[in-house]
């Protein structure tokens, strides 16, 4: 099988072309950099630009699957750059595959698409919606993006989309070395009781989840269309998951809290303030990120192991066990 992964080089594209290499698959990845480093592991790398169709001319022939991961993401910025990259984006890659004959396409999206503020507890793909309104425009941005997705699932092009929600592990850029700065630097409190439940996922498994889902997808098939939340196998009660994270690499628990009505309130205030004067960087809370620190979001699997046989090859506990070692070793110096 020949794969293109579209953010090949990131934390999420390089462990799916990983394991596709290692199962012997050709892999292509797609990005506006090159990454040696995974080129070097048997990867194919091409440079194009997802918001500029012209630049996937081409690039797409022979190609059996395409993953696509690329994506802007965070939980602050301007809004059309999450709209130009996640949707104008997606919709370009769509395009390419009707016109280059891909058959199959498995979208990465984010469960945060169906997040309306408040508690979700084994959510079902059945009981989830995207929201009327979004706290942020990385979500609103991956919810657009999965009408376009499933819109273009037909005869030509057959897709399916995967919500792996809070993937951590080694190398994770993002969520953790965040948490950790906010930490040394004194400023991380709990918001809310500390007892909020949520789904994470291993980066193994986000992965493998993937690769599951491309071989079973097929038209007219059970997964053609359709929608799959994706974690580790136990949600993790947040806070206790975080304080067993920050004493693992040597540093304290979380001292002290907050409610999350005071936070909600707070991020107003802080996205207000950078918004008017236009300051550099991010908040140091937004409203979507306060919600999603204060409130249980789990998700049920049982769809996506009915469907495709999703099985997480990583338990929670020996993820989190590798995640610590990593960052160990790698943990940032304070800013």
């Amino acid at each position: 099988m020949h794969a293109l992964v579209t953010g090949g080089g990131g934390f999420l594209g390089r462990a799916i072309t990983e394991q596709l290499l290692a199962r012997g698959d050709a892999v292509t990845i797609l990005a506006r950099h090159r990454y040696r480093e995974v080129e070097a592991l048997g990867a194919r790398g091409v440079l194009a630009d997802l918001t500029r169709l012209e630049t996937l001319d081409g690039v797409l022939e022979g190609v059996d699957v395409v993953f696509h991961v690329a994506s802007r993401t965070g939980v602050w910025g301007p809004r059309d750059e999450f709209m130009a990259v996640n949707v104008d984006g997606t919709r370009n890659l769509v395009e390419a595959c009707w016109a280059q004959g891909v058959d199959r396409l498995v979208y990465t999206s984010s469960p945060s698409a169906t997040f309306h503020g408040g508690d979700a507890v084994d959510l079902t793909e059945a009981e989830a919606s995207h929201p009327d309104q979004f706290d942020a425009a990385y979500p609103e941005s991956k919810a657009r993006a999965e009408v376009i997705v499933q819109e273009a699932n037909g005869p030509h092009l057959t897709t399916t989309i995967l919500r792996p929600h809070l993937i951590y592990g080694p190398r994770e850029p993002h969520m953790l070395p965040r948490l950790i700065d906010r930490h040394q630097r004194g400023r991380l409190r709990r918001i809310g009781d500390g007892r909020n439940k949520v789904s994470l996922t291993y980066i193994d498994n986000a992965a493998a989840a993937h690769l599951q889902a491309a071989d079973a997808l097929v038209k007219a098939g059970p997964t053609a269309g359709r929608a799959y939340f994706i974690a580790d196998s136990s949600p993790v009660t947040l806070w206790e998951w975080i304080d067993r994270f920050f004493v693992g690499i040597g540093l304290p628990p979380v001292q002290g809290s907050i409610s999350p009505a005071l936070a909600r309130r707070i991020s107003g205030v802080l996205e207000w303030v950078w918004t008017t004067f236009s300051l550099d960087g991010e908040p140091p809370m937004t409203r979507f990120a306060a919600a999603q620190l204060s409130t249980s979001h789990t998700y049920d699997l049982s769809a996506a192991r009915a469907d495709f046989g999703y099985t997480p090859p990583v338990d929670g506990d020996e993820g989190l066990r590798r995640t610590i070692a990593w960052f160990r070793a790698h943990r940032p110096t304070p800013r």
